[in-house]
């Protein structure tokens, strides 16, 4: 049987760049979406009209009520990357979307994995969000998870699903907790989309905190390899991996980068400290190395010029 692979959130930064690779190596792939309303759907839309092949399907479906067993039908990977993102808007009344787009929505895509018999493996996109204040740098897989936003607890109830899953119904699950993903076509609410359109343009940078935090960047390529690599390498059903870059830089050395990618000083603009908002990630990648074969191969340095190329051309400057 040749393999079919469902990618969900295929419209989004992550999934389209998983789906632009599927494609490109001629696997089937159907890619779901459902266009929320969190950023502009238009980058959404245009990330998809970079998808090309014969090979990819699209569809648009809530799937939090479409048919599922429908589309998952003769799927023999589910790369789950659908999810409500976002640590600021978590808080207060938004919660109920972030538990249905990421907690319910993945217990229904698990209820029909578990009577799949053709599912091979089913991929989950975790976060470092789950760590909040980790005990530890690097932090192990096997630290005690204390997320600190709302965010993040449902990141960690979806992850707790996957391994429930796994254990009373052998759903053949891996989750990769990934380590702040940047790189072209990053959404527009993310931090270095933002200062790098504002390195371009001249424009303020605002900043929340002192600038000293520090974040364990991860260049996309490499999380979609990973992705990829977790879809094909046989693991225990359950494995849970980190997925990060490495870096382990703070926001201020990593604005400095951004100085030297863009060419002119940056313009700063400092305010306070944003609630939920972790201190410090930093991930220790070794299982995922050894379990995957999985290394970050993207500096910051080049990850950050790569996404300045892309902006550049979003601005039409040269």
């Amino acid at each position: 049987m040749s393999d079919r692979y469902l990618v969900t959130g295929a419209a989004g930064f992550v999934g389209s760049t998983i789906c632009r690779r599927l494609a490109a190596a001629g696997i089937e792939t159907v890619g779901v979406d459902c266009f929320t309303d969190y950023y502009d759907t238009t980058q959404k839309k245009d990330n998809l009209a970079t998808i090309a092949g014969g090979s990819f399907r699209f569809v648009e479906a809530d799937l939090t009520a479409t048919d599922l067993p429908a589309l998952l039908e003769g799927v023999t990977h589910v790369v789950h990357q659908a999810g409500q993102p976002g640590v600021r808007s978590s808080w207060g009344e938004e919660f109920a979307v972030y538990t249905r787009n990421n907690v319910e929505l993945t217990q229904r895509l698990l209820e029909v994995a578990r009577a799949s018999d053709t599912l091979q493996r089913f991929v989950y996109a975790s976060s470092s969000s789950v760590y909040g204040d980790a005990e530890r740098y690097p932090t192990l897989e096997t630290d005690l998870p204390r997320p600190v936003s709302p965010y993040g607890v449902t990141k960690l109830a979806a992850e707790h699903l996957c391994t429930l899953y796994a254990s009373n119904f052998g759903v053949p699950t891996v989750s990769l907790r990934y380590f702040t993903v940047y790189g072209p076509r990053q959404r527009p609410d993310m931090a270095f989309t933002r200062f790098v359109r504002a390195g371009l343009l001249g424009e303020p940078i605002n900043v929340f905190g002192t600038g000293e935090q520090v974040r364990d960047f991860t260049y996309v390529d490499d999380i979609v390899e990973a992705n990829l690599l977790a879809a094909d390498r046989p693991s225990p059903p359950g494995t849970v991996l980190n997925i990060s870059g490495g870096s382990s830089v703070s926001l201020n050395e990593a604005l400095a980068v951004l100085e030297r990618v863009v060419g002119r000083e940056l313009r700063i603009v400092r305010h306070d400290r944003t609630a939920g908002d972790v201190f410090r990630t930093g991930g220790d990648a070794s299982r995922a190395a050894e379990v995957l074969g999985w290394r970050p191969a993207v500096t910051l340095e080049e990850g950050l010029a790569a996404q300045a190329e892309w902006m550049r051309g979003v601005l039409g400057t040269s």
